[in-house]
C-alpha cells in the first residue's frame, strides 16, 4: 500500500516581511512610517500630487512592485474557476489541488484555443 506524505508547516510563520507591496492609495504617512519603524521596506509608489511630501521624494523598487500586478493577474485567473473563487474547501490540501487543477484548465484553454472546455 502507497502512501503520500506532504510535508507542512504547523503554526504561524516566524519573522516578518522583507517588503510590503500596495497600490498608491496605501501611500499614506501613518502605513510607511509604521514600515519603517519595523524594517520592512515599502513598494508603494507615491501619490500623484501637485505639492511634495515635506520629507522629500519616496523613492520605491518599481520593479518589484510590477511584479505585484503578476501576482494579481494570476489570482484573476484562477478566480475564472468557481469552486478555486467561492473556496468550498475546508481542507487546505485539497483547496491546493483544486488551485493546481484550475492552473492546468488555464494553460490547457491557452495551448487549445479551438476545442472548448466548460
Amino acid at each position: 500500500m502507497w502512501q503520500v506524505v506532504v510535508p507542512q508547516r504547523h503554526g504561524r510563520p516566524c519573522g516578518r516581511p522583507l517588503q510590503l507591496s500596495g497600490d498608491r492609495s496605501y501611500d499614506a504617512r501613518r502605513i510607511v512610517h509604521w514600515l519603517q519603524q519595523y524594517g520592512i521596506r515599502s513598494v508603494i509608489p507615491p501619490r500623484r500630487r501637485c505639492g511634495m511630501r515635506k520629507a522629500g521624494p519616496v523613492g520605491y523598487d518599481a520593479a518589484a512592485y510590477r511584479a505585484l500586478n503578476v501576482v494579481e493577474g494570476t489570482i484573476v485567473c484562477l478566480k475564472e474557476c468557481r469552486s478555486v473563487a467561492t473556496w468550498f474547501e475546508k481542507l487546505a490540501l485539497n483547496d491546493r489541488g483544486f488551485v493546481h487543477l484550475a492552473m492546468i484548465q488555464r494553460v490547457v484553454r491557452i495551448l487549445a484555443p479551438s476545442t472548448s472546455l466548460s
